[in-house]
């Protein structure tokens, strides 16, 4: 990404949160999540199923591997490409409620998906060097509470519009329009230079190299990405009613939020890779309880554990990320990207397979069970790198 050389005036430190909390709130609760809350009102109304909704999904997670690829190469300043990526969500989101084939509705989302990609790594660049060079690096949770804030809001918003019966093709066009007015803010914010921050040095890895951390991350993506998506259908499953079972995505949405903003003070203790496996583990638990036992109660604790989870975890791997990078952090970040990608892309098309051959939840529980296993197997590395490190340091 081009970096300009013409000074601008310093930002506030309200300004940087403000403006970063808002791109990833409409690029992660709009671009990429808004379909979750929408899937069961669209399967309600018979316009698609669950085995449709799989591929739609996996459409905007395809979209969002090819962001993560190129986000590097897009010749623009981050902030720049932070806003044209805002306006993308906003028109494909919008096309969602002027269409109803399924063919332009998986190509909708595959421009939401890239969209939401280069935001994720452009805000991840600029707001980061930002906060740095303000000397508050902690601003980091207020930027990343975005993405559960986004998803809350929007979570909220397609619970009282289902609950009231509003279609779902006006509520796409209404969820574009909060989008723009969103972007229009940010665009009032968002900091036109680079912060003044010289080029970081690299640090020794804790505990694994690079790639392992790259590969652990892309776990990631594949074990939240089932209950992040199938959630509101599970709690559908449960109860069939808008006004119930639309609860299970801003519940998840709000854990998200809150979990950055107080992880901060609460593993203030431990290193950033132990951060990840200790969500692993709790993100494999959310996996399992409605598998073991579909409840309201296990749904409802499914949505905090991993919403409580995967916001904390993402803020960890990307600041690890930048903070071992050498040259362009954007690629780094990309790279990390791009495996939780593969990983949150291979999730949905996993389910639509297993539910295919299957009847009723049968092939969502198994894939449940297949991406707890594969959370628990990346903890369990990622804490013997880490041992393996203090031992190594203490010699």
């Amino acid at each position: 990404m081009s970096n300009p050389s013409i000074a601008f005036a310093r930002p506030s430190l309200f300004a940087v949160c403000t403006a970063g909390l808002l791109v990833l709130a409409i690029a992660m609760g709009i671009g990429r999540f808004a379909f979750t809350p929408m899937l069961p009102l669209m399967i309600r109304a018979g316009s698609t199923d669950v085995v449709t909704g799989g591929w739609l999904a996996a459409a905007n997670y395809l979209g969002y591997l090819l962001g993560a690829l190129t986000a590097a190469r897009v010749p623009l300043s981050p902030q720049r490409t932070g806003l044209l990526s805002l306006a993308a969500i906003v028109l494909s989101t919008a096309a969602m409620g002027l269409v109803d084939s399924v063919a332009a509705w998986l190509l909708l989302r595959g421009i939401a998906g890239v969209a939401s990609a280069w935001a994720l790594v452009s805000t991840s660049v600029w707001c980061l060097s930002w906060l740095a060079s303000l000397g508050r690096p902690s601003g980091a949770g207020v930027v990343y509470a975005g993405v559960g804030v986004g998803i809350a809001l929007a979570g909220l918003y397609c619970w009282r519009a289902g609950a009231a019966d509003i279609a779902a093709d006006r509520l796409w066009l209404q969820l574009g329009l909060l989008a723009l007015v969103g972007s229009l803010v940010v665009a009032a914010l968002l900091p036109r230079g680079a912060a003044p921050v010289p080029a970081a040095t690299a640090r020794a890895a804790d505990g694994a190299s690079g790639w392992d951390l790259v590969i652990c991350y892309g776990v990631l993506g594949f074990g939240y990405i089932l209950p992040a998506t199938f959630l509101p259908v599970l709690a559908r499953a449960v109860v069939d009613d808008p006004s119930v079972f639309g609860a299970a995505w801003p519940v998840f949405g709000a854990a998200a939020a809150l979990s950055t903003l107080f992880a901060g003070a609460l593993l203030a203790g431990l290193s950033r890779r132990q951060v990840l496996a200790a969500s692993h583990l709790l993100m494999a638990l959310g996996c399992l309880l409605p598998v073991l036992h579909l409840s309201a109660g296990t749904v409802l604790a499914a949505a905090l554990l991993v919403g409580g989870t995967f916001m904390v975890a993402t803020m960890a791997g990307m600041q690890e990320a930048k903070a071992t990078a050498t040259g362009d952090p954007a690629r780094a970040l990309g790279r990390m990207t791009a495996a939780f990608a593969i990983g949150q892309m291979a999730g949905p098309v996993l389910s639509s397979v297993l539910s295919g051959a299957t009847a009723g939840f049968a092939g969502l529980f198994a894939a449940l069970g297949i991406g707890a296993v594969a959370l628990l197997g990346s903890a369990a590395w990622l804490l013997r790198k880490h041992a393996q490190a203090v031992r190594q340091s203490s010699n």
